[in-house]
């Protein structure tokens, strides 16, 4: 360890390079994973609140894409609540929509359709829940954009009116989109078109996207055998993520990414080292020759590798985390989360060290008759 610190020392300017490149390594996986994080809350973070354990959707309907096309009759929902293990079951519609405020704001809506007093029915932090027909809960992004209690939200294509009652604590958005919560009936003819006016037939008040079944506490619902009897395909509130537009093409891509930049980590600290260990071998040999094992060795170049890469890794942090902050204020889908990010940075640390340790390997082959002369 004492020839690991000296030879840091003496050859600053060689370590600093290799440090300024694991740190920008480091910056952009802080960054990717902000980023990451950010497209999660910004694609699921309305599915992620609602309190479910799972989602009954349409027999045999496309699992990417359940939310658009799944179409279930509303008596499934008995059917759910009496399955063992289940606490309470309710209806869900889903449906993307677009309208604008009474002030001219223009907003995206995932309107998600609920029975007022259900499970589902969300807790506001400003305004009040929803009591009747024609009212809108919306998320906390929305307001940001514009959308206040009390304004009066049209929504197309049939120019439905809705009245802004309440806004909620926190993030709800679905596809980057955000959510606002109704009573299923008005969901139902927003659906279906109905205009001021119309007659609307009786079947569009009996269908709804989705079943949402809340299981008791620890038990564990027989999904199987609940889609038997009602005729519906379960996920998981979890498996249901990936229904959401571009969830797992956005993540996947992100994922890819990152794996690509910890390959990378080990590549170029393990290619590093090599040099390093190829330009040191006449200094090797003779510390061989006067008596020093390999095991001695490597663990003096293992600690130098270690050294160099937790300064390296923790300075690469700080600058991504000081630059995440800046990018948190601007519209970016982006988040920074303390998990990610440590799981980020030991990883990165990890693998540097494996490419190190693949690398000072040749240390094992040097001979210490090379300090002799034995070349000659």
């Amino acid at each position: 360890m004492f020839l690991a610190l000296r030879e840091l020392a003496f050859a600053r300017g060689r370590f600093a390079l290799m440090g300024v490149v694991v740190a920008l390594i480091a910056v952009l996986t802080v960054l990717l994973s902000g980023l990451s994080v950010g497209l999660v809350n910004d694609g699921v973070s309305g599915l992620q609140r609602l309190p479910v354990t799972s989602l009954a959707f349409q027999h045999e309907v496309a699992r990417d894409s359940a939310f658009s096309r799944s179409v279930v009759d509303v008596g499934a929902v008995d059917t759910w609540a009496k399955q063992p293990g289940v606490a309470e079951a309710a209806p869900l519609g889903n449906t993307l929509a677009n309208g604008r405020s009474n002030r001219g704001t223009e907003i995206d809506l995932a309107l998600f359709g609920v029975e007022v007093g259900s499970f589902l029915d969300p807790e506001v932090a400003e305004g009040r829940r929803l009591a009747g027909e024609g009212e809108v809960v919306v998320s906390a992004t929305a307001a940001e954009e514009g959308i206040g209690v009390g304004d009066t939200i049209t929504v197309e294509p049939a120019g439905t009116p809705l009245k802004v009652v309440g806004i909620l604590a926190e993030q709800h958005t679905f596809g980057h989109v955000d959510v606002g919560y109704l009573p299923l009936r008005s969901w139902q003819e927003v659906k279906a078109g109905v205009r001021a006016g119309d007659v609307p037939p009786g079947r569009i008040y009996q269908e709804i996207t989705a079943v949402a079944v809340r299981a008791e506490n620890d038990a564990d619902v027989a999904l199987a055998a609940g889609d038997e009897a009602a005729g519906t395909t379960s996920m998981t509130r979890e498996e249901s993520y990936g229904a959401s537009p571009g969830y797992t093409a956005e993540t996947s891509t992100l994922q890819l990414i990152q794996a690509f930049l910890y390959a990378i980590s080990a590549l170029v600290v393990g290619a590093f080292f090599t040099v390093l260990t190829v330009q040191r071998r006449q200094e090797i040999a003779v510390l061989r020759a006067l008596g020093a094992s390999t095991r001695y060795l490597l663990r003096d170049s293992l600690v130098q590798s270690v050294v160099l890469l937790a300064l390296s890794v923790a300075t690469g942090v700080a600058l991504g985390v000081a630059a995440g902050a800046a990018i948190s204020s601007t519209p970016m889908p982006f988040a920074l989360e303390a998990g990610p990010i440590v799981v980020a940075a030991a990883l990165l640390l990890i693998l540097g060290v494996v490419g190190a340790a693949v690398a000072v390997l040749r240390i094992t082959r040097v001979d210490p008759l090379t300090a002799l002369g034995g070349n000659r």
